[in-house]
């Protein structure tokens, strides 16, 4: 049961029952006091919690944005990039969160701590100096009556009606104040249940928008984790694929690690000690160098190397060789030694000693040393001959026969096999089909369409065995470097123009070849639903397999995701690349020097506003077991491979390769996600162009005198021209956009610009479309 009513007639009989009704009303008053003074400490607690949470959210985001991976090679995958700039991208998600969180601090205080206050001091405050004043009147009105009732009859009676008067008004204003104490007291029992709970309303409130900001910045955020889930995944299994082959150098070069020195401009190269002679009586002193030497010019270099200090420990020392001789051992007390004589210094001998008598033979071998070697070990020699890989393989009838009949079979028998290319065979089977298809005498005996005795895995797998038989890749050594450089950098249609351009630079048959093999593994990604091989994996089956460099090193196998990279353009564009010529004023590959560096993606120009990225859709390959298989080839990697980001085309042909529900680790997609993708999909991130070319955006100025300086491709002289100004000139829109505020444009590929100028917004032109002037993204259009 609740509290009792105050009747205002009980004022005047102020009876037991009355007093006790008076004091639960007054019990009430001060728990609910408690209770908004434990709730004001804890609201002051959870200010500052929030702050301190805040300011270490704050610094997590800046530990965030100031850190960069730094990459192994000369460029980086787009998937990379994008990786590399995720962590930027995370401190900004915090930070508009802590924006966020910033504004709910400010209406703890605002919505909750002061209205509750106010309550407290004006309300409650109020109350307790009415009982104050109520409990002085009630001692006051019982104390005089006492004393008017002990008063002697036999007092006068003017006296007596004195006091009598004295009394009654006393009485009076005790129950004016105490009709007044109950109406005050009823009054705050109703009060306080809106002027409490109208405020804890408020605090909730400011603590569901903030949720809601979060739901909104995560659903803002959301398109760009699953792009960024897809890009570590590609990432990781690009990873997969080159980790086996670095183990496998490393191997190599374990077991014998002279042949597999690298090829430089030096005839002989390697540390050396070198005699100091001191004056007496200190004597002499051997200091290691690394020394250098090139028979050509006959320039040998010194430089003083000490590993355990970590660094040079002297100046570089140049000198140019005159003849070299032997030291005997009873000439000197240290063995392997020999010396040297520079023209600069006739008859001051140089002694050295090296590591064993066989590095010294080495030397001196190189040296043309007097007392030379005779026998000369190759397998010993820095120089490293890249002979062609020995097989029987060749660009022959053949050759094209056993390609046409591996296709022919593989499109009749296994075109919707799950992973087709990438599960083996049986390496037994394998060589005993390709020698009998290697074979004239027996080649056109094969079946392979017909026949249950060789398997899809086999005839895929010998096939893949063949080409790498050749005694060069089908896209050549001399090319090899060319192939990789628009790869890693330029913009997705200048990678497909390049590679256009080097295919026609490809010798007749290995042009007609690979027209073959990629209009067959055009066909197998259309598949792609059924046997799950995408673009992107094609091109780590075949990347190793039709490139590869001519010298064997880690720099080169980093190169290996830029070679299925290579592919996936030759797959997607293989149509125009094969069927029409490319434009005989396309100048050769940029070089690296004048390629767009890895910009980050672009943040929208207004507050918490996110770009939606773009986005290549994926199907992932499942892991599929081979019980057949004892020896899986080195190019299987693992499997979960995504299509492709390789030339990053503006409307990815979800046909061929359309998404896929899977389980497991892999990623699930559904139609409304892909829609959502394909409704502003531009082929890159609007990163600053003005911030990647280095250039002061704050200075106009140098802004325009950088510009002058910076080189474009000339497509009408095929060489590098100076861009002076970009007044007046016209531009072509070479990816949708979908404008995100009203001083944007909005457009579709292959859009013309007028009037395009640069903009004071870093990153961003200004131009005319349609007779509506606004902004466009730099590095979303191309200069007519």
């Amino acid at each position: 049961m609740g509290l009792q009513p105050l009747e205002f007639s009980d004022c005047y009989l102020d009876s037991p029952w009355f007093r006790e009704r008076v004091r639960a009303h007054e019990a009430e008053l001060e728990k609910t006091n408690k209770f908004i003074k434990e709730l004001l400490k804890d609201g002051k607690n959870l200010i500052a919690a929030t702050k301190n949470l805040s300011a270490a959210q704050r610094k997590f985001a800046h530990s965030l944005r100031d850190f960069k991976f730094e990459f192994i090679g000369d460029a980086e995958t787009d998937d990379e990039r994008y990786i590399d700039a995720s962590l930027h991208e995370f401190s900004n998600f915090l930070k508009n969160l802590e924006e966020q969180r910033e504004i709910l601090a400010l209406s703890v205080t605002e919505t909750l701590i002061k209205p509750l206050e106010r309550f407290r001091k004006e309300q409650l405050g109020a109350v307790k100096e009415e009982k104050k004043k109520f409990d002085k009147e009630t001692e006051k009105n019982y104390s005089l009556l006492e004393k008017h009732l002990n008063l002697s009859a036999k007092k006068k009676e003017l006296q007596l009606q004195e006091a009598d008067n004295q009394v009654e008004q006393n009485r009076k204003h005790f129950y004016e104040l105490s009709l007044e104490y109950v109406c005050k007291l009823q009054e705050i029992q109703e009060r306080k249940k809106f002027e409490c709970v109208e405020p804890v309303l408020s605090f909730f409130q400011g603590l569901f928008t903030f949720y809601h900001q979060g739901y909104e910045l995560a659903k803002d955020f959301n398109h760009y984790k699953m792009a960024l889930q897809i890009n570590i995944q590609n990432t990781r299994n690009r990873f997969e694929g080159t980790r086996s082959e670095v183990e496998e150098l490393m191997n190599k070069i374990r077991r014998n690690p002279q042949e597999h020195k690298r090829a430089n401009h030096f005839t002989m190269e390697g540390y050396l000690y070198v005699q100091e002679k001191r004056p007496a009586p200190f004597g002499s002193s051997w200091v290691k160098h690394y020394c250098m030497y090139r028979k050509e010019t006959k320039k040998f270099t010194m430089i003083p190397f000490e590993h355990r200090s970590g660094g040079k420990v002297g100046d570089e020392e140049l000198f140019v060789l005159t003849y070299c001789t032997k030291r005997n051992i009873d000439t000197i007390d240290r063995r392997f030694c020999f010396d040297l004589e520079a023209s600069d210094r006739p008859g001051v001998p140089v002694t050295m000693q090296a590591f064993s008598e066989e590095d010294r033979k080495l030397w001196m071998e190189a040296l043309d040393g007097k007392e030379a070697v005779s026998i000369i070990f190759l397998k010993y020699s820095f120089i490293v001959v890249n002979a062609k890989r020995e097989g029987s393989a060749q660009l022959d009838k053949i050759g094209f026969t056993i390609i046409k009949k591996c296709i022919s079979a593989v499109e009749t028998r296994g075109i919707n096999d799950q992973g087709l290319y990438r599960v083996v065979g049986v390496s037994s089977k394998v060589q005993r089909l390709l020698s009998l298809l290697m074979d004239a005498k027996t080649c056109n005996e094969v079946d392979l369409e017909n026949s249950v005795d060789w398997e899809v895995k086999t005839i895929t797998s010998a096939m893949k065995q063949y080409l790498r038989s050749l005694p060069e890749p089908l896209m050549t050594y001399e090319l090899h470097g060319e192939f990789i450089v628009p790869a890693k950098s330029g913009s997705p249609e200048s990678r497909v123009n390049a590679v256009h351009f080097l295919v026609h630079k490809l010798p007749e048959k290995n042009k007609e070849m690979l027209e073959i093999l990629v209009k067959h593994l055009a066909n197998v990604s259309k598949h792609a639903k059924r046997n799950l091989m995408t673009v992107a994996n094609l091109g780590v089956v075949f990347g190793p397999t039709l490139m590869r460099p001519q010298e064997e090193t880690v720099a080169a196998i980093m190169d290996l995701k830029f070679q299925n990279i290579v592919v996936e353009i030759l797959i997607e564009n293989h149509e125009k690349i094969f069927k029409t010529l490319p434009d005989a004023t396309f100048p050769e590959p940029i070089s690296m020097s004048v390629s767009p560096p890895n910009a980050p993606p672009r943040q929208s120009r207004r507050q918490g506003q996110r770009i939606k990225r773009p986005l290549a859709v994926y199907n992932l390959c499942l892991e599929l077991d081979d019980a057949d298989s004892h020896n899986s080839p080195k190019e299987d990697t693992p499997t979960g491979s995504m299509d492709s980001l390789s030339s990053q085309s503006p409307t990815p042909a979800f046909s061929s390769s359309p998404p896929g529900l899977l389980d497991g680790n892999h990623l699930i997609m559904d139609s409304g996600d892909i829609a959502a993708w394909t409704t502003n999909l531009p082929g890159q991130s609007r990163p600053s162009m003005v911030s990647w070319m280095n250039i002061p955006s704050a200075n106009p100025a140098a802004t325009n005198t950088a510009l002058s300086t910076f080189f474009f491709p000339n497509p009408a002289t095929g060489s590098d021209r100076a861009v002076e100004s970009v007044a007046q000139r016209k531009a072509r829109a070479v990816y949708p956009c979908e404008a995100e505020h009203s001083s944007e444009l909005s457009f579709q590929i292959g859009a013309i610009f007028e009037d395009v100028q640069f903009s004071r917004e870093p990153g961003w032109l200004e131009g005319t479309l349609n007779g509506k002037r606004g902004l466009i993204p730099q590095n979303y259009v191309q200069f007519l």
